[in-house]
């Protein structure tokens, strides 16, 4: 999908969007920062107030971000830019599929020299020194309370396009004023949550810290997410459904097959993202999502690639190798 398609998908997206008019108000700021990027509306009730962006699963290919900063030194392991803001820069021509442990360095934030470069970000909350951005996992607000851990600080705006290294301090965001709270069952060293109540209107957002972190297998990202032996309900989705807005979500057996997956997931080995590899795998169709619903109401997102046998989380600049066998039947068994 090109980025004409993105932007005919944004309208269209927007076109059909029915939002509360206080939070659309309150999310304008957050709309604008992040208006190169395609989205499309989403079940949940605090996402009623905009729409979702693309590449925050995985499914768009980032292509519209930019990096500010060069390649990272080399490291015995592969490391990679993180695109948690912005996409990495070009790999010098190395191996599409170079396997081994990933390493995702802390972001670099923008220098003073880097005014007036434009980049389209992600949603971000600065915490403890780090960037965290929206996370590829849902909560509906109504369920969000019973998530609500110890308050850690209200954000203030502040981060735009243009935004140097000194605008990033402290509980800076790009989502206007909101409350930040820990999330009960995660680390706040890779998850926070944003809480608001409006006229009795619960929205609430998660932000997940993907970056600073090295990934030798599945286990180190995607298990953090708390999958395994916590599905209570899960759907899939083809990419002609999601490409058209039309959610036809089937029905996905939990236990079984998908509890196979899950385990050979948690087993699979990291391939550092590459522009060469986003280009190869977004420019094919052969996408599915699987949605999973937990035992504490989040829903994980994850975004199947067909023909490379490859899984990603939202937008990490990692993919994960799983068993061909068991991925090849667990996809076969989608229909």
């Amino acid at each position: 999908m090109n980025e004409q398609q993105f932007k005919q998908q944004y309208k269209k997206a927007v076109h059909h969007m029915k939002a509360d008019e206080q939070m659309k108000k309150r999310m304008e700021q957050n709309v604008n920062a992040r208006r190169a990027m395609s989205r499309r509306p989403r079940k949940s009730l605090y996402i009623a107030a905009s729409v979702v962006v693309a590449a925050s699963i995985g499914l768009a290919a980032p292509t519209v971000w930019q990096q500010w900063n060069g390649t990272s030194p080399a490291s015995p392991a592969i490391e990679v830019a993180s695109n948690d803001i912005l996409r990495p820069a070009a790999s010098d021509g190395e191996n599409i599929l170079s396997k081994g442990p990933v390493v995702i360095p802390k972001t670099e934030l923008p220098s003073g020299d880097d005014k007036g470069i434009k980049a389209s970000m992600l949603a971000l909350v600065v915490y403890h020194d780090h960037v965290y951005t929206e996370s590829a996992t849902t909560l509906e607000g109504a369920d969000a309370l019973a998530l609500r851990g110890a308050k850690l600080g209200t954000t203030s705006g502040g981060i735009h396009e243009l935004s140097s290294k000194d605008d990033y301090k402290e509980l800076a965001s790009t989502i206007g004023e909101a409350d930040i709270y820990a999330v009960k069952g995660y680390d706040t060293d890779f998850r926070v949550m944003s809480y608001t109540d409006i006229d009795g209107q619960v929205y609430a957002q998660l932000f997940d810290k993907t970056n600073d972190m090295t990934i030798s297998g599945g286990a180190d990202l995607i298990g953090k997410l708390n999958i395994k032996d916590h599905v209570t309900s899960a759907h899939w989705e083809s990419f002609d459904s999601w490409n058209n807005g039309l959610q036809q979500l089937q029905n996905l057996s939990v236990g079984g097959a998908l509890n196979d997956f899950v385990e050979a997931l948690y087993n699979a080995k990291p391939v550092a993202s590459t522009p060469e590899l986003e280009e190869r795998l977004y420019g094919k169709e052969d996408r599915k999502l699987i949605y999973l619903t937990l035992e504490d109401k989040t829903t994980v997102a994850l975004v199947l690639f067909g023909e490379e046998g490859l899984v990603r989380y939202g937008h990490v600049p990692v993919f994960f190798e799983v068993e061909q066998g068991g991925f090849r039947k667990f996809w076969n068994s989608l229909g």
